[in-house]
């Protein structure tokens, strides 16, 4: 036991000085001047809820660096077994933050996705990563992609099954675009299920589901198992898309804005360092694979994360669009238009029944204001606009001037 203590602690003494290097601040004087003034955060401890995905590793890293200690806090991650608890956990105050779903957040903001709360985006803490994972069973009769799915389908009547991991969540809006894209309407054409990230590949090994859309490492594990093809990543479907974001509720920044703050450094600062070079992404995969982590292989999460895939079918390409958790600070901003877009995809599938305020909700949820103030402590450059556009993987352009219009604008809808 002493020796496999020390090593751990060994490790973490390496880590901390990588993390140290990369950032080029002295801990004990970013510590003093938390210490001495009124930014001292409020609340010591803070505990971050997070599901088994590689998109964990900011927050998971911000606490195994020591990033937390430089700010006067102390991050404990908590891995939870489904969104639904993490949903849960957040409204009761059981978890002050968490990893969580974009449209996790604002669908409990808005009452549709179960217990109704005022909530708060503090920052996005990745782009990309995530993929649509079609059976073997479907691959090896042709339906290796959505034009040639939907040609089997339509070819092939019964009911087709496809997963997503929450009904506000970003990958069942993921998974409803790119049916929609293909001619397929998910409402009507296909059943959509829920099933939590870890237990995917478990569910489409005994023939749960045609298809799911996840986060990795599971889209990658489902190849390796010889159970599941990748026909497209979520970066073909929308160019460094939002994907994971630090979300909490509105009434944890109020009470605690200096912890938050805090927290919000850290993790940045953890995403940075991850973004930083090859030798760092792979002691983020060493750290995060752990069984008290995600609980798989290395080499589960070390390829897509460097931008290295394959699709299960003997093809594999290098694509400079993986996932980032920094990117120059590009990845972080809350853009009001990302948290605009998923509201229009709420209202497309019937989640939503009537037109909400799309930038009046998200001016409410995404803390600009507070990312602003993190971001300029760090000297760490902001864009212009709250805005961006984006061209979709149909062709249709969203920039989030005219979400009423967007929204009601696709052939294929509630």
């Amino acid at each position: 036991m002493p020796d496999l203590l020390n090593a751990k602690l060994s490790r973490r003494a390496v880590l901390q000085t990588a993390a140290v290097g990369a950032v080029g601040i002295d801990p004990a004087l970013r510590a003093a001047v938390y210490a001495a003034g009124s930014d001292a955060p409020e609340k010591k401890e803070v505990k971050i809820g997070f599901i088994p995905l590689t998109d964990c590793a900011s927050v998971v890293m911000a606490a195994e660096l020591g990033l937390d200690q430089k700010y006067g806090v102390k991050i404990i991650p908590s891995k939870e077994a489904s969104w639904a608890g993490v949903r849960d956990k957040l409204v009761n105050g059981e978890l002050d933050m968490a990893h969580v779903l974009y449209g996790l957040i604002y669908g409990v903001h808005l009452g549709t996705a179960g217990p109704k709360k005022d909530m708060a985006v503090l920052m996005a803490l990745n782009n990309n990563g995530q993929a649509i994972t079609l059976s073997k069973a479907l691959a090896d009769k042709g339906a290796v992609d959505g034009p040639s799915l939907a040609k089997f389908m339509a070819a092939n009547k019964r009911e087709y099954t496809f997963a997503g991991t929450f009904p506000t969540g970003t990958h069942a809006m993921w998974m409803h675009y790119w049916l929609a894209a293909a001619g397929i309407n998910p409402l009507s054409g296909a059943k959509l299920i829920t099933v939590p990230p870890p237990q995917m590949v478990a569910n489409m090994r005994v023939g749960n589901m045609d298809g799911f859309c996840v986060g990795e490492p599971w889209n990658h594990r489902a190849i390796m198992d010889g159970i599941g093809v990748t026909a497209n990543t979520t970066q073909d479907i929308w160019k460094d898309h939002p994907e994971k974001v630090l979300g909490t509720t509105a009434e944890f920044t109020k009470k605690y804005p200096n912890t938050t703050r805090a927290v919000m450094m850290a993790v940045l600062e953890a995403g940075k360092w991850i973004d930083a070079g090859l030798s760092n992404k792979m002691k983020m995969a060493e750290v995060v694979a752990q069984k008290s982590y995600i609980n798989t292989s290395v080499d589960a999460i070390n390829q897509r994360i460097l931008g290295r895939y394959q699709n299960g079918m003997g093809k594999t390409w290098d694509d400079p669009n993986h996932m980032k958790f920094f990117n120059d600070g590009a990845v972080n901003f809350p853009y009001l238009s990302d948290g605009m877009w998923f509201l229009t995809q709420h209202k497309r599938w019937g989640l939503l029944k009537d037109h909400p305020d799309y930038l009046g909700v998200a001016k409410q949820i995404n803390q600009i204001d507070l990312y602003k103030q993190v971001a300029s402590a760090l000297k760490v450059s902001v864009p212009k606009d709250v805005m961006r556009t984006s061209k979709l993987i149909d062709g249709v352009v969203w920039d989030g001037k005219d979400p009423k219009k967007y929204a009601d604008g696709f052939k294929i809808k509630a």
